[in-house]
C-alpha cells in the first residue's frame, strides 16, 4: 500500500519537478489572508534564489555517467569498527556503503546544495497572553509568531503588553518611554514587512506614534518607519534611524492625512533590498497606494530584527493610550547567511535490512541506484521546508491528497503555543490502518502539519517504505510513533549514544541518520529522556554538522538556526543535548 503510492509519487516528481529546483518560489504563507497588492520577490541575496528554500544540482552531462558505469565484478569489503559496514567499490571508487542491520545506504551522486531561507508568515494574534496561571517571572506577554520566532517585549512594565484574540496590545501608561516588540530573528537583511494597528484615542497635549522597526539591533540602534498621530488628528510619516540614541531623519516628514478619528487602522509597509529602503503607509480601509512615499538608501544596519515600537511624547496628557496591532506580516525576507549544505551523498533505502551477506539481489539493487537522480531520503525531507510546492498522490490510500509540500508543526492552543501530535497521515488529512491492524483517524486541525517524529515517519515510512507502528512498538521492525520510543526500538542499528555526561562523538555519523535529543529538561515526566528527533543532513558551509527536524518555534521542518541552532557542533541546545544516533 505504501510502496504503490511511493512509486506514483516518484513518477510525478520525475515528470513535473526538475531536480535543479525541487523547491520552487512560494507564493504567500498558507495561513495568510489574501491582500490586494501582490508582493514581488526580493532580489537574490548571497546568490540565493528569492526567499526560497531549495535543493539544487549542478548541470549533468556525459562526464558524470561515465564513472557510474559499474565494473564487473564489484569489490566488497567489510570495514573495521562498530557497527559493521560493507563498502562496495568499482574500479577503486566507492559506489555504496551498507551498514549491517540497517536499510539506509549512502551512495555517491551528483553534488547537491540544500539551502533554507526565511519563510513568509502572518501573525494575526489569535491567542490570549499573558497566561496568568504562570508565575509572574515566567510569563510571555506576546508569545510566539507563526514561523517568525518568539516576540521580545521591552518597556517600562511587562504589563504594558498583552494579547487578546485578534490583537497584540501595547498600552502607553507613561510618557516619553518607548515600548518595543521585536521578533527574535536577528539575521534578517532584505525584507518586505507590514503591520496594521490603531490608537484608541486622539492624543492631547503631545503626539503618540507607532513604528515598524527593521534592521533592529537593540532599543538604541535601529531603523523605523514611524507614524506620528498628532493632537490635531493629522498623521505624519517619518523614516528614521537611531544610532546610539541619536535619531536621524532619512527623509522629510510627510503629512498623509488630517482629521483622522481615533480607532482608525493604519498600515505601514517597508520593503528593504540591500541599502535601498522604501516605505508607504495608508488607512487600512483604503487601497494600498501604488507608489512609495519614501525611497532612500542607507547601509548603517545590514541585518537585524523586525518588530514594532510605540511611544507617547513627553507631555501627552490623556494617558493611558492603547495601540492595538491586528496584523504583523512578513511577505518576503532573506537571511544574511542562509544555512547551506553541499555534498554528493545520496541516501537510499533497501527493501530489507542488510544482514552482511552480499547477494545477487542486493547487488542488483545497488547497480540500479548507480547514477540515479530519483528523489532520495534527503530530497524528500527537504520537500517539507518553507517554500516547497504541493505534490499530491496519484493513487493509493492518499490519492488526491497532498503528500509533499511546506509543512507546519501543529495548530495553536489558546495561548498561541503549538500542539504536538501531527503524524504523517494527519498531514495528508486521512486515517491510516497500520500493519498491526490498528486504525488511527485523521485530525482536521492537523492537516498540513508534522511534529518532529511525524516528519521522520513521513520521510522514512510513507515515502521510503519502512514499516510504521501506530504507537509504541518494541519489535524493532517498525518505526514507533514517538521519539522517546524510537531511541531504543526504531528498526536499524545504533551508531552512538551519550555516556550520560557528554554528547556522543558520532564518528560514523552519515547523512540520513536519525539524531535524537534530550532537549527539554522541563519534561513533565522525569523518566522520559528523549523528546526530539531529526535527520542528519550533512556538513554545512561553516564545517558544522547540520540536521533537519520539525520544530515549534519555526512552525515546521527546518535546517535553520531560528530559535536554536540546528547543529550537532558547538554549545547550542541540540549540540549539547544530542543523546543517540541511529541508522534506519
Amino acid at each position: 500500500m505504501v510502496h504503490a503510492s511511493r512509486r506514483t509519487l516518484l513518477a510525478a516528481l520525475a515528470a513535473s519537478v526538475p531536480l535543479s529546483g525541487l523547491v520552487s518560489t512560494t507564493a504567500r504563507a498558507t495561513d495568510a489572508a489574501t491582500t490586494p497588492a501582490p508582493v514581488e520577490p526580493l532580489a537574490p541575496s548571497n546568490g540565493q534564489a528569492p526567499f526560497l528554500s531549495s535543493v539544487t544540482l549542478s548541470p549533468l552531462d556525459a562526464s558524470y555517467f561515465t564513472p557510474v558505469t559499474l565494473s564487473t565484478p564489484l569489490t566488497v569489503t567489510v570495514l573495521p569498527g562498530t557497527p559493521a559496514r560493507t563498502e562496495v567499490t568499482s574500479g577503486g571508487v566507492r559506489v555504496a556503503l551498507l551498514t549491517h542491520g540497517a536499510r539506509s545506504v549512502v551512495l555517491p551522486g551528483p553534488q547537491r546544495t540544500f539551502t533554507e531561507n526565511k519563510r513568509p508568515f502572518v501573525d494575526d494574534f489569535q491567542r490570549t497572553l499573558p497566561d496568568l496561571s504562570l508565575p509572574a517571572g515566567s510569563r510571555e506577554y506576546w508569545g510566539a509568531s507563526p514561523g517568525g520566532g518568539s516576540w521580545s517585549t521591552l518597556g517600562p512594565a511587562d504589563t504594558d503588553f498583552s494579547v487578546v484574540p485578534g490583537a497584540g496590545v501595547i498600552t502607553l501608561t507613561t510618557d516619553y518611554a518607548s515600548r518595543h516588540a521585536t521578533l527574535r530573528d536577528d539575521g534578517i537583511t532584505d525584507v518586505d514587512v507590514r503591520s496594521v494597528a490603531r490608537f484608541d484615542k486622539v492624543p492631547t497635549g503631545q503626539a503618540c506614534s507607532y513604528a515598524l522597526s527593521f534592521g533592529y539591533q537593540d532599543t538604541h540602534n535601529n531603523y523605523r518607519a514611524r507614524l506620528s498621530f498628532l493632537t490635531t488628528g493629522a498623521v505624519e510619516l517619518r523614516v528614521e534611524k537611531e544610532v546610539a540614541d541619536t535619531v536621524t531623519q532619512l527623509a522629510p516628514a510627510q503629512t498623509l492625512a488630517t482629521g483622522v478619528p481615533a480607532g482608525t487602522d493604519w498600515t505601514i509597509r517597508v520593503r528593504r533590498e540591500g541599502p535601498r529602503i522604501r516605505t508607504r503607509a495608508w488607512p487600512s480601509g483604503s487601497a494600498e497606494p501604488s507608489t512609495w512615499a519614501v525611497d532612500v538608501t542607507d547601509s548603517t544596519f545590514t541585518k537585524g530584527r523586525v518588530g514594532l515600537r510605540a511611544l507617547a511624547n513627553s507631555g501627552c496628557t490623556n494617558l493611558p493610550v492603547r495601540l492595538t496591532v491586528s496584523r504583523f506580516e512578513v511577505d518576503a525576507a532573506n537571511w544574511d547567511v542562509p544555512p547551506s549544505v553541499t555534498h554528493g551523498d545520496w541516501v537510499r533505502v533497501l527493501p530489507q535490512p542488510f544482514d552482511g551477506t552480499w547477494t545477487g539481489e542486493v547487488e542488483q539493487t545497488v547497480r540500479g541506484w548507480a547514477g540515479s537522480t530519483a528523489p532520495d531520503v534527503l530530497a524528500h525531507a527537504a520537500m517539507f521546508l518553507g517554500g516547497a510546492p504541493a505534490v499530491t498522490a496519484g493513487s493509493g490510500p492518499a490519492q488526491g491528497r497532498q503528500v509533499l509540500g511546506r509543512a507546519g508543526y501543529g495548530y495553536l492552543d489558546p495561548q498561541g503555543y503549538r500542539y504536538e501530535g501531527a503524524d504523517f497521515h494527519e498531514y495528508m488529512g486521512i486515517g491510516w490502518t497500520f500493519d498491526d491492524g490498528i486504525h488511527t483517524g485523521p485530525s482536521s486541525k492537523q492537516v498540513g502539519n508534522l511534529d518532529c517524529s511525524g516528519f521522520t515517519r513521513m520521510v522514512f515510512g510513507y515515502h521510503m517504505g519502512v514499516p510504521l507502528a501506530a504507537g509504541q512498538d518494541t519489535s524493532g521492525l517498525r518505526i514507533p510513533r514517538q521519539s522517546r520510543d524510537m531511541v531504543d526500538h526504531a528498526p536499524g542499528v545504533r551508531i552512538d549514544r551519550t555516556d550520560g555526561t557528554n554528547p556522543p562523538a558520532a564518528a560514523l555519523l552519515q547523512p540520513g541518520d536519525l539524531v535524537l535529543f534530550n532537549a527539554d529538561s522541563g519534561d513533565d515526566n522525569p523518566t522520559l529522556t528523549i523528546d526530539h528527533v531529526g535527520i542528519h543532513l550533512g556538513v554545512d558551509a561553516a564545517g558544522e554538522r547540520r540536521f533537519l527536524s520539525s520544530r515549534k518555534t519555526v512552525n515546521g521542518p527546518t535546517m535553520s538556526d531560528l530559535g536554536g541552532a540546528s547543529l550537532l557542533d558547538g554549545t547550542g541546545t541540540y549540540a549539547t543535548k544530542l543523546h543517540t544516533v541511529h541508522r534506519i
